[in-house]
């Protein structure tokens, strides 16, 4: 009973703790002007973590925006040029108008490479698989200092643990939107965790999300309530990483999203299996041409031979987020 709640996908999680923080509040708090329903200490853990993606067509889920931020942090990029592309209402976070701080954590686990906390995670577990060592702070001290940053971190820090031969993660939060910022943050730290996995040769084992706050301001209420009344359908399996996936395959999917994203290069569907790398990368690097297309030719519907080329998985998650960019019948 001391132990988190155990889910196997983090679709029944998310339902969970939005039930949980909506029905039964423990507080009712008002902090920088934003009215929330919260409730303290809230946990659980996830037995495959790769299930990252709710099955909820009324969320919407934006799979597009949740692969960039993992890859964002994997670049130990600060700069909104490329996540402001993915995620315009992050524009207002930066207090000098082109870098994130708080929201920014790649720079904090992935810089510089060779010699970032992630680096000597892996390497202390790769000497000493007992550790229980390899943790990353992320929050800064005094962040807080000035009451008007708008931009603090919400995560405190992430922890590796290799246990039965597996690698489980466990992430502390100090506070999490369970509406918005729950469902980005274990995507990316699951994402971030199968990667790790992989450098290290390892099974990928649990992932355990902890927050101090859990809360959902009281705007969004309906659009939570039209959440849990959503008929449930079956939780969406993601594909698994490539055991081939090394920080080469990043830096490849990269200089595709920085072209994609910049609109120097397109990728029609007929060369998508020229692409030279696995599969499960090549359909990330088609999602990023399927929000080119949405967001560069905004007045056209996205080309149904890449639409096609999608896996199911990933099709039925567009589909949900641009219907009216889909092809009409």
């Amino acid at each position: 009973m001391l132990r988190p709640a155990v889910f196997a996908a983090f679709h029944d999680a998310y339902r969970a703790v939005l039930d949980l923080v909506v029905t039964t509040p423990q507080y009712t708090i008002s902090s920088r002007g934003n009215r929330s329903r919260e409730v303290l200490n809230v946990s659980f853990t996830l037995t495959d973590p790769r299930r990252r993606t709710p099955a909820l067509a009324t969320r919407r889920t934006n799979i597009v925006f949740n692969l960039a931020e993992a890859l964002w942090y994997l670049a130990g990029r600060d700069d909104l040029d490329m996540i402001g592309y993915y995620a315009p209402r992050l524009r207002s976070l930066a207090v000098d108008g082109a870098r994130l701080a708080g929201t920014a954590y790649g720079p904090r686990l992935f810089a510089p490479r060779g010699r970032s906390q992630f680096d000597h995670a892996v390497k202390l577990l790769t000497a000493d698989p007992d550790s229980k060592r390899a943790a990353m702070t992320v929050m800064r001290p005094f962040e807080f200092a000035d009451p008007g940053n708008p931009d603090v971190a919400c995560t405190l820090a992430v922890q590796f643990l290799i246990r039965d031969g597996r690698l489980h993660t466990v992430v502390f939060m100090r506070g999490n939107d369970a509406l918005l910022g729950l469902l980005c943050d274990v995507f990316s730290f699951t994402f971030i965790a199968e990667f790790a996995a992989l450098q290290l040769g390892v099974p990928l084992g649990t992932y355990t999300h902890q927050v101090s706050s859990m809360h959902v301001n009281e705007p969004d209420l309906p659009r939570v309530q039209a959440i849990l009344a959503e008929h449930a359908q079956a939780p969406v399996m993601a594909p698994a990483m490539p055991t081939t996936t090394t920080w080469h395959t990043i830096q490849e999917v990269l200089e595709w999203e920085g072209d994609l994203r910049t609109n120097r290069r397109r990728l029609p569907a007929g060369s998508i299996a020229d692409l030279p790398m696995e599969p499960y990368w090549q359909q990330v690097v088609l999602l990023l041409e399927v929000y080119r297309q949405v967001t560069h030719q905004p007045d056209t519907p996205v080309d149904i031979g890449v639409l096609a080329a999608l896996n199911p998985y990933y099709q039925r998650l567009v589909a949900c987020r641009w219907p009216a960019h889909l092809p009409k019948d």
